[in-house]
Parts: C-alpha cells; structure tokens; sequence
C-alpha cells in the first residue's frame, strides 16, 4: 500500500463505518447484469412484466456523445447526476467520454472503480468537509468548483492549496425564458466576489477556472454569449491568468411540443462569445453536458392497472421515474403495447395517475393513447433518459430497478409525429 491507508479505511473513518452499506446501494442499482433484446416489444413478449423496466440504448448514448465530442470545441464532461447507471457511463465511455462532472462522493466513486483513467470534477458547489477531504486524498479529485468565500477558504483548508489543485469559480448568470430550471436562483458568485476568489486562489498557488450554467434545457443559444460578456468583465477586472472557462450544461434535448436549435447554433455562439475575451492560448474550453447526451437514449415499459374513464393508473409515477413531467411540465412521447388483440386508431389524452398512495401523484401532462386502452396494456415511454431513474425514490415501496438493452431504435425518433404536441 506504499504507506497509505486503503480507500475502504478512508472513506471508514470519514463517514463513520457507513462504508459497507454505500458499496452495497452501489452493487445494486448499478452492478446488475442487463440483458439483451432485439426490440422492446421483445422484451414485453419474453418479460410480460408486471414492473417499470427501463430500456437502455447503448448506441443511442454512443452516437449521442459522439456527435458532441465532435463539434463542441473543447473538453465535453459528462454530469454523472443526470443518469447514473452503469450501463449509461460504460456506453458514453465506450464513445470517447473520458470526463465526468460529479457532484457527491458516491458519484465520484462510481466512475473513478468502473472508469480509474477518467478525469472527475467536484462541480456542487457547496461540498462537506470530510467529503472534500476524501475527494482529494483518496480519490485523487482536484478539481473544485466554488461560489462563496467560506467554501473556498474550506477547500483550501482541507487540501492545502497549491499547483496541484483547479479552483473553479461559478459565476451567477440572468434568467433565460424557457429554460426547466434557472440554477442561478441557487448558485453563482457576482463579478465582485468571483473576482476576490480568483485573485485568492492565484495567490495560493491554484489553477484558475471559470464557470456558469444558463439552465437546464436552454432553448435560446444566445444565454452563452450573454455569459460570456459576465466572464469578460470578470476577468478584465481580476487580472487573473485563467486555465479553464467552463461554459457548463443546459444544451437541450428534443421533447414533444419544444423547438430546438441545433448543437451547431449553440457552439457558434460561444464561439462569439470567446472572440471578445482574451484568454492565454492553452486555456481550455469545457461543457457539461447531461440531458443532450442521454435523454434520448432510454425509454421505459410501464402497464396499466386501472382505467377510470380518461384517467389511466400505471406502476410508476411522480415519486418513480416521471417527476419530470410536473416539476418541468415535460411531455414524453408514448405508444401502446399489446398482442392479443387489435389496437384502436383513434387517439386520445389520458390523465396518468402514478402508483403510489399519494393524491400528489399525478403528472401534469397528458398521454396521447389509443382510446380503447384497457388493464394489463404497457406502454413505452421515451425519451426518458434524463433525470428518471435518477430521481426515483422508494416512497409507498415502489422502486424501479429492472433494465434491458434493446438494440431497436427510439419509436419518437423514427416517427418524428410522437414529438408533435395536441397540446
């Protein structure tokens, strides 16, 4: 062990023992062994499951991650955050993605025991003590984001400071319209203190970076060039020689009833935005990419337990995989499975109840379904891929946990009618 402590015996002593328990949750909702179908109607024939099952589309991810590592211009990180699953990382790895964007221990021990070669960045800004003592000295993460004084003077408490160590200070940035969730009502630093903390960090010796975040599912690519004026002005006023400038998440993907502008449009006006900053040839350009990445390459198999009139009960719910569809009116494209007998071509939406015991548990968007929808039908739900299983709680008991890899393509995508909204 070359004189150090193990990384079971560090992560023990700083987290009380709860070791054990951390590896087992790791074992069981991203260890299990996935198997292989053809299609999802496959998987409903040979599984006739009574429980949600997701479906993952490796060469969906791939090819999703591909595209992305080819045009933006810089280091592309993936946020472990918006769907961890193993199977998730192992094919955007498998693309090129050698850069994760993590924002707990637990994230940031899942890829460094699956993926040691790939670099992890502690992006939360506001982080433990003993968390970020065991980031650093255990898992090797030396990379940090900050947006307040006292979390800076606590990183630097905790490791020490010096060369070997990345500050990254997260600028606060507008509200852009549209957008699912404004982040900077959360986080972010003015121009003044982001200015203070970049001159204190060079002081201590630390690599300097500087990041923001427009909001999740930003559909106007100007928001980044509008940062990026605050990043100018940020700089013009530290005199600071910056390493990183992290342009951070919020590339969208295509949901039922939204317009968006191609990757392309985004990186050209980022592009414009870099034009007016001066910053040392080897800084580099980072993104954190979630929902563009991964939102398209898994959809989910739920059945209906009950009908009652236009409402529809199915065994998952806000408190599962769906709270998207209330917390961001998300409207997810769906089709019915069924066999045994014909399906009606008519079409209608159908109020979905989830399945927990709870009145709350109810989206607040529609599925649009053939109006002959009885008990014991599924459905496929797509494009659910972002912020579904990662969200899933065990309220009522109910959990969602089995998964497929299905080699089909996404129905939305080979029908481009299932992203048009009645709505």
């Amino acid at each position: 062990m070359n004189g150090q402590l193990p990384k079971f015996l560090y992560f023990t002593i700083y987290h009380g023992g709860h070791f054990k328990k951390f590896v087992n949750k790791i074992s069981k909702d991203f260890c299990i062994l996935v198997k292989v179908f053809k299609t999802v109607d496959a998987v409903v024939r040979a599984l006739t499951p009574s429980y949600p099952v997701y479906c993952f589309r490796p060469h969906v991810f791939h090819n999703l991650a591909s595209s992305f590592l080819q045009e933006f211009p810089g280091r592309v990180l993936y946020a472990v955050k918006c769907n961890p699953h193993l199977e998730v990382l192992k094919a955007l790895y498998n693309a090129g993605i050698r850069h994760f964007d993590t924002a707990s221990l637990p994230e940031i021990a899942l890829i460094r025991e699956n993926f040691p070669d790939a670099a992890i960045y502690f992006m939360h800004p506001v982080k433990g003590r003993a968390v970020i003592k065991t980031a650093y000295h255990v898992y090797n993460v030396d990379n940090f984001v900050v947006d307040y004084q006292n979390e800076l003077d606590k990183i630097i408490e905790e490791t020490g400071g010096g060369s070997g160590l990345t500050i990254f200070v997260r600028l606060k940035t507008p509200p852009v319209e549209g957008t699912f969730y404004h982040l900077a009502d959360k986080f972010g630093a003015s121009v003044a203190e982001a200015v203070q903390m970049l001159q204190q960090a060079q002081s201590m010796g630390c690599q300097l970076g500087l990041a923001f975040h427009v909001g999740s599912q930003c559909l106007h690519p100007e928001a980044y060039l509008q940062a990026l004026k605050i990043v100018a002005e940020t700089l013009k006023q530290a005199k600071v020689n910056l390493h990183f400038l992290d342009v951070g998440g919020g590339f969208p993907s295509q949901y039922m009833g939204q317009k968006i502008a191609g990757l392309a449009e985004y990186v050209k006006s980022i592009e414009t935005g870099l034009q007016a900053i001066s910053l040392r040839r080897d800084c580099v350009l980072m993104c954190e990419p979630g929902r563009a990445l991964v939102a398209e390459g898994m959809s989910m198999v739920v059945q209906v337990l009950l009908r009652k009139g236009n409402q529809l009960y199915i065994n998952d719910g806000i408190y599962g995989s769906l709270s998207e569809t209330v917390t961001a009116k998300l409207k997810l494209p769906t089709r019915l499975i069924r066999f045994k007998k014909p399906v009606s071509t008519d079409i209608i939406s159908y109020t979905i109840n989830g399945c927990s015991c709870d009145s709350l548990d109810v989206l607040s968007t529609t599925f649009d379904l053939p109006a002959d929808v009885v008990e014991g039908d599924w459905i496929e739900i797509d494009r659910i891929g972002a912020y579904s299983n990662a969200l899933a709680s065990h309220f009522n008991g109910f959990y969602p946990e089995a998964a497929v890899i299905v080699e089909d393509e996404p129905f939305s995508s080979l029908h481009p009618r299932f992203l048009k909204s009645n709505d």
